[in-house]
């Protein structure tokens, strides 16, 4: 494994390796206006949620690490304590991205990069009209964390106002995740696409107690077919089957099948209960999976 002292990288070189490893990151497309009133419109890919209660976003327009300047966006908070954070999907991508152009201040990007300005309700920021979803912020505090090149400034921002198209709802008035159309930020000119083939769903362990990877035998745990992420849901479960739960599966078409095609020949049973269950865990059917790989342990 690759071990580097970041002492010794330059900022550059430290940049491209935190980047591409600190990713997909979400995008901040922040509005902010300065005291005269000139709207300023910027992304930044070092943003996140941090607090619902009170509802607190984070983003950070770091200092340019070719020549250590700041960038408008951290001037205009510093005059007028106001943005709005407007997220951004794909149909906006590339719009989005013209608009991180370094144009002259009082330059308006929402002109250049062609967006529809649309007022804000409680701030002096304009609103991105095409963000599926946009949020009305006073900015709480910002807190500089240096003066050489790339370092970070820290925008504590409250949010006040949520709007959100209804179109990106599902029937209960949340977000559809699918719907929403996320990009996200990689390293270099690398995005990645939110879709509904990309996702997928891990179940919290919220309201059991999962019995843990270490509770299940030595044979499933050392498995050559089950993967980290496979004995990462079986320790999802809340208690181990009983003998009896587990004798059961053994009515299941499939598995009647690898038994009896395997009589006499446990290493090879093993190895083919273990890929049935790795099947089983694709489909979700996880306490299943548990129990097929209990057969034999």
């Amino acid at each position: 494994m690759l071990s580097l002292n970041v002492s010794e990288l330059t900022p550059a070189q430290l940049q491209n390796y935190m980047h591409y490893a600190v990713a997909p990151r979400p995008i901040c497309f922040a509005t902010t206006v300065d005291k005269a009133g000139n709207v300023n419109l910027s992304p930044f890919s070092f943003f996140n949620m941090f607090s619902t209660n009170p509802p607190m976003c984070i983003f950070s327009p770091a200092r340019r690490v070719r020549d250590n300047t700041t960038k408008h966006t951290l001037e205009n908070i510093l005059e007028v304590k106001e943005c709005v954070i407007n997220i951004v999907n794909y149909p906006m991508v590339q719009q989005m991205s013209l608009a991180s152009t370094e144009y002259a201040k009082g330059i308006n990007e929402f002109e250049k990069a062609g967006f529809t300005m649309q007022a804000s309700q409680l701030v002096r920021p304009p609103r991105v009209a095409e963000a599926p979803v946009q949020m009305e912020c006073i900015v709480k505090e910002v807190i500089h964390l240096g003066e050489q090149p790339g370092a970070g400034n820290l925008v504590l921002a409250e949010v006040k106002l949520i709007h959100i198209k209804e179109e990106i709802l599902d029937n209960e008035g949340k977000i559809d995740q699918a719907k929403i159309d996320l990009v996200a930020r990689l390293g270099g000119d690398w995005y990645c696409r939110v879709t509904q083939d990309n996702l997928f769903q891990v179940a919290k362990p919220l309201t059991t107690l999962g019995i843990g990877v270490d509770a299940l035998p030595k044979q499933v745990r050392n498995s050559y077919v089950l993967t980290g992420n496979d004995l990462g849901m079986l320790g999802n479960i809340e208690h181990i089957p009983s003998e009896e739960e587990i004798d059961m599966i053994r009515n299941d078409e499939a598995v009647k099948e690898v038994l009896d095609a395997t009589i006499g020949d446990a290493v090879n049973r093993q190895r083919e209960l273990h890929e049935l269950a790795k099947e089983m865990l694709k489909r979700g059917e996880v306490l299943s999976a548990l129990k097929v790989v209990l057969l034999e342990s």
